[in-house]
């Protein structure tokens, strides 16, 4: 494994490279940054908001809200620019009492909402069949995240979705043309976290078209037929998380008491367990987690050293998510024992390696990492 000169981030990170000089993808984006004339961008969206305006819909945007800090930011924007949304949430089958407040919050700014729960009989065994094919449980919420938004704007003819941040930008992607203002079929089989595959890829004698109905995606011609677009507010203005979370602090938006997953107390704050297992896999597979992916982003802000992320990841020391993983187990109907024995198969063999009945990491960023079982 080689790790980012500047971050903690590893070459095993799903569309992260580091070149030759020891940069990864992120960080170099990164650098651009402070080039990026943000003035520019900012008269680019009030133009956007004006074609759209103009003709004369009874929403003029769909906005995909969980009531997390970015989706009330987004929700934020949207009403300071004078657009009328209509807020579109998937209902998570783990759903926080935090997330209910925050979401409930969200709504009190001053929006429609709608709050749609997929066939909880459907979801739980899609949500199951994923974890045991790929080893990720959240298939299911990124198809219907993306799909429903866009199955709204097209039954209600409205022209504009709006998401917060590219990730293909701010977490390192190695394709520059997704890193773009709009949300592409390219990018969702890429950056979409559905192992590449589409609902389609999921009908079989357990689950048919129609029960999967909530996860199709609309083809790029049905969008285009509809006049919708699909577009990235990080890329009209600069995007950061700890200033989104104090900008929607100000208008009632309430972090948890300590982080939930990561570092960040403000993040994934409306889901109690399928985003802590979902991160925490990341170990298995890439050999990293969560906190390093936020902590990277502290780097690249300014806000830490790279020593000082590496001094954080070994005082925190082993990840694992223990309640998060019995609550997981009890909502599919699965035993710890085979939870473990499910996600053993997807541990990376790459970049793993066993002695003395302990699995290591070959090329560890950190020395005198304590190896132990639960690794």
């Amino acid at each position: 494994m080689r790790y980012c000169r500047n971050c903690v981030l590893p070459d095993s990170r799903p569309n992260l490279t580091i070149n030759a000089e020891g940069f990864c993808t992120a960080c170099k984006t990164s650098e651009e940054k402070p080039l990026i004339d943000w003035e520019l961008r900012e008269q680019m969206f009030s133009r956007l908001v004006r074609n759209i305006k103009s003709q004369n819909n009874v929403y003029d945007c769909v906005i995909p809200v969980s009531g997390g800090k970015d989706s009330t930011w987004q929700v934020m924007k949207a009403l300071e620019y004078g657009l009328m949304p209509i807020c579109v949430t998937w209902r998570s089958p783990a759903r926080s009492s935090l997330g209910q407040k925050n979401l409930d919050n969200l709504i009190s700014l001053g929006v429609d909402h709608l709050d749609f729960s997929v066939n909880p009989k459907v979801e739980k065994a899609f949500t199951l069949k994923a974890f045991e094919r790929y080893g990720s449980p959240v298939i299911p919420m990124h198809m219907a995240i993306h799909a429903l938004p866009m199955q709204i704007a097209i039954e209600k003819n409205i022209p504009l979705i709006l998401w917060g941040e590219n990730s293909a930008v701010e977490y390192g992607g190695d394709d520059e043309k997704l890193k773009g203002m709009e949300i592409s079929r390219e990018w969702l089989m890429k950056y979409g976290v559905t192992n590449g595959t589409t609902a389609s890829d999921w009908v079989d004698e357990g689950l048919s078209k129609d029960e999967l109905a909530p996860y199709f995606w609309p083809s790029e011609s049905q969008l285009r037929t509809h006049n919708v677009r699909t577009v990235f507010l990080g890329q009209y203005f600069s995007w950061d998380p700890k200033t989104i979370a104090d900008t929607v602090t100000k208008k009632g938006f309430q972090a948890a008491n300590d982080a939930i997953v990561g570092i960040y107390n403000f993040a994934d704050v409306d889901d109690a367990f399928l985003m802590s297992i979902h991160h925490w896999l990341k170990w298995y597979k890439f050999g990293f987690t969560r906190t390093w992916d936020n902590l990277s982003l502290e780097i690249r802000a300014g806000r830490i050293s790279r020593s000082e992320a590496i001094s954080r990841i070994r005082l925190l020391g082993n990840e694992t998510p223990v309640e998060e993983i019995k609550m997981f187990c009890a909502y599919v109907g699965i035993t710890e024992n085979q939870f473990f024995q499910i996600i053993e198969k997807f541990r990376n063999r790459d970049i793993w390696y066993e002695h003395k009945g302990t699995w290591r990491i070959s090329d560890f960023l950190i020395d005198d990492w304590v190896w132990n079982n639960e690794n």
